[in-house]
């Protein structure tokens, strides 16, 4: 009998074990209202786990009002949120995929309408929000001036970062994860195009770095020592004097050296409007995953439009990564595992109550 696909192959983060590596990326539904979510997110992340991915993130889930990208957005600072959350974690648990959650605070690219009116900027004055940055330099023309952060400013949301992190541990999930990509709050931080401070916390990517480095520290001490804890980063902001693939290959190596993070979930970009990709292809931020996994010698997370099954396996079995992340592809179809199965020769594992959908 041949060996089974490292698709299909079980993967274990310290005490957590996912039954294969198909991770649903987390995606915002810019759905919830005051931060709750309700039952759009219930049958969305339900589907997925029903659908066979091993590990099921929850969408960025914020850390404050002011944090949130859009007032539709998740949050995750109150007993309300964690009551809504911990039946999302229960669902995706029963169904057999490990529920994972992605802290988040949008920075200065908060306050603003949801994708499908636009991404427009909310201004305060109707019904918006000043948003929080490292310094006063806003996203992109007509978006709101950021107020930059005071160190004191800076203390208090990584405190919210550790509360987060408490109450994701009491509602249930398994898996926590820290955005520091696209443009948000940590990625501002890490960017010398969007951080321009002459303090601490900002100059060489030892200050831009320090406030992830901050947060990491502050939720560690909430998170505990058995359950795993994974960063995204944006490993390139595609913009000449950004972010570069040398400084996360750098910063790669200094989460390594902790001993505290995980994997590291290789994204790009996010950090201005102005960014130029080359190209638009399946798996074009998988080289980062690769050289990270291979140079920095931990666990990385591969994304990036990888829709097809055999190149999902093929990023696997050349060890250019420990996970798939699918954003794009398993939004359309929630049962892509169970597709990919059959396409790799994997008996299926439907849930019992779906299982005449293989009678032929």
């Amino acid at each position: 009998m041949s060996e089974r696909p490292h698709l299909f192959r079980p993967v274990t983060f310290r005490s957590v074990t996912a039954r294969n590596r198909i991770v649903v990326s987390p995606m915002c539904q810019y759905s919830a209202e005051d931060g709750l979510g309700n039952d759009w997110h219930i049958q969305n992340l339900g589907a997925k786990a029903a659908g066979g991915a091993g590990i099921v993130f929850v969408e960025a889930t914020h850390v404050s009002a002011v944090g949130r990208i859009t007032p539709g957005c998740l949050g995750l600072w109150n007993e309300e949120h964690k009551a809504f959350l911990t039946r999302i974690a229960s669902l995706v648990s029963r169904l057999g995929a490990v529920p994972a959650i992605q802290i988040a605070h949008a920075g200065r690219k908060a306050s603003v309408t949801p994708p499908w009116e636009g991404n427009a900027p909310i201004p305060p004055e109707k019904g918006g929000w000043t948003p929080l940055a490292p310094s006063a330099l806003p996203y992109g023309p007509g978006h709101t001036v950021p107020e930059s952060l005071t160190p004191s400013g800076i203390a208090e949301i990584v405190g919210q970062f550790a509360r987060t992190a408490r109450l994701a541990r009491e509602a249930g999930f398994k898996i926590a994860e820290i955005h520091a990509a696209h443009g948000y709050l940590l990625h501002s931080f890490l960017s010398p195009l969007s951080n321009r401070r002459s303090d601490a916390y900002g100059g060489d990517l030892a200050g831009r770095s320090r406030a992830l480095m901050e947060v990491i520290d502050a939720v560690r001490a909430e998170w505990p020592a058995e359950l795993p804890l994974f960063v995204r980063l944006s490993c390139t902001d595609w913009i000449p004097g950004g972010f570069t693939p040398e400084e996360a290959l750098a910063l790669a190596k200094r989460l390594a050296a902790r001993g505290d993070v995980d994997l590291i979930d290789c994204s790009s970009g996010g950090i201005s409007p102005e960014q130029k990709i080359p190209s638009l292809h399946p798996g074009y931020q998988v080289p980062f995953a690769d050289m990270i996994r291979r140079e920095a010698k931990i666990a990385t997370g591969a994304v990036g439009l990888i829709r097809d099954p055999f190149h999902a396996e093929e990023i696997l079995g050349n060890g250019r990564a420990d996970l798939v992340l699918l954003a794009r592809a398993i939004l359309a179809d929630p049962a892509w595992p169970l597709r990919a199965a059959a396409a790799l020769g994997v008996p299926l594992e439907l849930p019992v109550q779906y299982q005449r959908a293989l009678l032929r």
